[in-house]
């Protein structure tokens, strides 16, 4: 089973493998990495909450690279660097919040990471 992610000096843990589903299973709005097929209510409590735990780790994950990405593309020290206002636009996000991220994404970069929280308001 997937573990969240991890705080402070936590070793960050992989999360449940996402199995790709063939062309023709994700053709049926119904299908959903099988999980309509477990009959077993313990079971498929189990492979949901895996991939729950899974997509949340991955989208930890993924905010940490926008994050990173949005700290690069601010960079001072780039001729082409990028405002707040010009990032926030590129990917629907507040002004407010791009400088958030800008700031999250630099103290990753500098290993500031323990007791990292992403910026997310929700």
């Amino acid at each position: 089973m997937a573990e969240p992610t991890p705080r402070r000096n936590e070793p960050r843990l992989r999360p449940a493998p996402l199995i790709f589903e063939p062309a023709e299973a994700t053709a049926d709005p119904e299908h959903f990495f099988d999980l309509e097929s477990i009959e077993d209510p313990r079971a498929l409590l189990a492979r949901a909450t895996e991939l729950t735990q899974a997509f949340r780790a991955a989208a930890d994950r993924a905010v940490e690279f926008q994050a990173i990405a949005a700290a690069q593309l601010a960079d001072p020290r780039r001729f082409d660097r990028l405002t707040p206002a010009d990032i926030a636009e590129r990917v629907e996000w507040t002004e407010d919040y791009a400088k958030k991220m800008v700031e999250f994404g630099r103290d990753l970069m500098r290993g500031n990471a323990e007791g990292r929280t992403s910026p997310d308001p929700v």
